[in-house]
C-alpha cells in the first residue's frame, strides 16, 4: 500500500480505503482497539538492532544473542546476572517513552469516542499516550509489576523503585526526561547487588515478571476488574454500530484479539472490522463485506488519518 523511497507514496486503493476508514471511525457509536506487539514496534520499542546494541552490547558480546527476546530466556547462572539483564530490560520498554507517538496518534482518533481497548502488549504505552486506565486490558500481564515466581499469591508489586535502583548500580545515569545513559568512562556491571534482588514477602522466593508465559502467571485483583469491565463493554454495544480496530496484530497470540474479532464481526448486525498491518491485513471471507483491510507500518496509517 505505502512505500518509501525518499518520499512515501500512496496507492488509489490505499488512499480509498483510508478515506472508508475516516467515514466508519466518524460514525461508529463505540470502538474496540485490539493492540498487538506492531504497534509498539511502530513507535520505536524495537528489540533488535541499534536499539539492542545500544544497551545490551555486553551480553551480545558474552553471549552472542541478538535481540532482547532471545536475551530474556537466556539460563543466566546468577539471579544477579539475571536481573541485571531484566533490569535493563524493563526500564527501556516500560519507563522510558517511545520514540515515535504512534500511541498519541491512536488516541487522538478515538479520545472523542465510546472506546475500549483490549491489548497484548505489556509496555504500558497507552496509558502514556492519555488513554483512559479504566477502559483498558492488559491481557499478558506488565513489564512495571512483579510476582511471586511459585506463585505462592495471586498480587502484583510495582518494580519502578526497584528497577531504577537495579540500573543505577549498573553505572547507568537516568536523565531528566527518564532516558538511560551510559556515562563515556563507565563500562556497565552486568551483575546488581545481591541485596536488591526481589524476593516474595509472603515465601520469600524469587520474584519474577509479572507476563504470561505458563501456568504460573498471576491474574490479579486488577487484572480482573479489567477483564470484567471489557466484558461489561461488550455486553452492552452489541446491538450498537461498533467499530473492531486491529492494530498490528500478528499470529502469535490470534486468539485473544484477532479471532474474537472476526467472530463478533460475523455475529453482531452493525459490526465493522478494521485490519491495519504491515503485510498482513486480512479478513476471512466470512467478513470481508463489513471490513477494511489497510497494508502498511500502522503509523504511516494513523499518520494519514
Amino acid at each position: 500500500m505505502c512505500s518509501k523511497n525518499g518520499t512515501t507514496t500512496f496507492t488509489k486503493d490505499f488512499l480509498q480505503q483510508t478515506a472508508r476508514l475516516k467515514y466508519e471511525l466518524e460514525h461508529a457509536e463505540a470502538v474496540v482497539i485490539g493492540a498487538g506487539a506492531g504497534l509498539s514496534t511502530s513507535a520505536g520499542f524495537s528489540y533488535d538492532g541499534e536499539r539492542f546494541d545500544r544497551y545490551f552490547h555486553d551480553f551480545a558480546e558474552k553471549y552472542r544473542f541478538r535481540d532482547m527476546y532471545s536475551g530474556g530466556f537466556y539460563p543466566y547462572d546468577t539471579l544477579e546476572e539475571q536481573w541485571a539483564y531484566w533490569s535493563r530490560y524493563i526500564y527501556i520498554n516500560r519507563y522510558m517513552d517511545a520514540p515515535r507517538p504512534v500511541y498519541h496518534k491512536l488516541y487522538d482518533l478515538v479520545k472523542g469516542k465510546d472506546y475500549f481497548v483490549l491489548t497484548t502488549n505489556v509496555d504500558h504505552c497507552f496509558q502514556k499516550a492519555g488513554f483512559d486506565k479504566h477502559r483498558l486490558f492488559y491481557t499478558q500481564g506488565d513489564y512495571g509489576l512483579f510476582q511471586c515466581s511459585r506463585p505462592c499469591h495471586q498480587s502484583t508489586y510495582d518494580n519502578e523503585a526497584v528497577i531504577r535502583e537495579m540500573v543505577e548500580a549498573q553505572g547507568y545515569v537516568i536523565d531528566t526526561d527518564g532516558t538511560l545513559i551510559l556515562p563515556k568512562s563507565v563500562s556497565p556491571k552486568m551483575a546488581v547487588p545481591s541485596d536488591i534482588i526481589p524476593h516474595c514477602p509472603k515465601c520469600g522466593k524469587p520474584m519474577r515478571m509479572n507476563l504470561r508465559a505458563d501456568h504460573t502467571f498471576v491474574e490479579d485483583e486488577g487484572w480482573h476488574k479489567a477483564s470484567e469491565r471489557y466484558a461489561e463493554f461488550l455486553r452492552g454495544h452489541q446491538n450498537v454500530k461498533v467499530l473492531f480496530l486491529e492494530a498490528a496484530v500478528g499470529f502469535n497470540t490470534p486468539t485473544i484479539v484477532k479471532y474474537s474479532f472476526w467472530r463478533m464481526t460475523h455475529k453482531w448486525k452493525n459490526a465493522v472490522y478494521i485490519c491495519l498491518n504491515d503485510g498482513e491485513a486480512y479478513a476471512p471471507d466470512e467478513i470481508k463485506n463489513k471490513s477494511i483491510c489497510i497494508n502498511g507500518d500502522i503509523g504511516e496509517i494513523l499518520y494519514q488519518l
